[in-house]
């Protein structure tokens, strides 16, 4: 589809609220899931330290770093 200027892109043929208001939701969405999950992954590690010290062993690995490298 071609665009007579960027104006015409942004204001998408008068369905500018709906297209636009579209991708914020889905942006949205898709960051509440990555903070759901990254707060899912520090509880799961905190539960697991706490585990290995009711058990009093050190076989526990230490948590991978924020950059999600293992």
């Amino acid at each position: 589809m071609q665009w007579e200027s960027w104006s015409a892109f942004w204001h998408m043929g008068g369905r500018a609220w709906y297209v636009w208001g579209s991708y914020a939701v889905c942006f949205a969405l898709i960051a509440l899931e990555v903070a759901q999950l990254m707060r899912a992954r520090r509880t799961l590690w905190q539960k697991l330290r706490r585990l290995a010290m009711l058990e009093n062993t050190d076989t526990l690995p230490p948590p991978p770093d924020a950059s999600g490298a293992a």
